[in-house]
């Protein structure tokens, strides 16, 4: 079964999303207390920041996060059709990014799908649209296995999968703070889908919780943009 893990950057961002509510709540409290006598700058100060901070962070729902706009690293891989892509030949469109293994059992099929079904969702959009898939298991996602789950869940003609060997992936796994562990029976691994811009830029992360209404609303706000 695939194990779903939050990286430190996400955890941290959530984290501030947490205590700026909790301490909006409690000036809230403050100024009821308060009545009209209004209150001190002190409390007028921290409200001001806390609200600042709530902003900032802007997470839109429990599955979804404002990364922020920072630049996505690069990377090079080979997808299933034995084609060099890199992340950077993709500037111009946004670009969903996840991380699956074909034989996951569980969650990797359900993502497939649900990406499958924004694809259709954007219509004729989906062609302005790139996604790429970075396996997360070089031993077992050979070409054959890739094009199978591609063909079982109508993603053949959407994305590129990334397959290659450990030494291979598992720097695209750090630089994006996906946690991975192979066992004999399966692989744990962290569950997440970037969307980044068509500037290269890392604009929002969905864990596996995420709708295709969600992704879709997102994708169109980039096209519009």
């Amino acid at each position: 079964m695939t194990h779903v893990h939050i990286n430190w950057r996400l955890a941290s961002r959530l984290s501030v999303i947490t205590m700026a509510v909790l301490v909006v709540l409690i000036v809230t409290l403050v100024q009821l207390q308060h009545g009209s006598g209004g209150i001190s700058r002190a409390d007028s100060s921290s409200q001001s920041q806390n609200s600042s901070n709530a902003s900032n962070a802007n997470a839109t729902s429990s599955s979804q996060v404002d990364l922020g706009g920072t630049i996505a690293p690069n990377f090079t891989l080979t997808d299933q059709n034995g084609q060099r892509i890199s992340l950077s030949q993709f500037k111009g469109k946004p670009v969903v990014l996840t991380f699956l293994y074909t034989h996951c059992p569980d969650v990797c099929p359900l993502t497939a799908e649900h990406i499958h079904t924004t694809m259709l969702q954007l219509g004729s959009q989906a062609k302005d649209v790139a996604v790429l898939a970075v396996s997360m298991d070089p031993i077992g996602d050979t070409p054959a296995a890739v094009r199978t789950f591609s063909k079982a869940h109508s993603m053949t003609n959407y994305w590129h999968y990334l397959i290659g060997s450990q030494q291979q992936l598992s720097p695209v796994w750090s630089s994006y703070d996906i946690y991975q562990q192979a066992s004999k029976q399966s692989i744990s691994h962290s569950m997440a889908i970037f969307v980044i811009d068509q500037q290269g830029k890392e604009r929002t992360y969905f864990d596996n919780t995420f709708t295709p209404n969600q992704l879709t609303a997102n994708l169109q706000k980039l096209l519009s943009a």
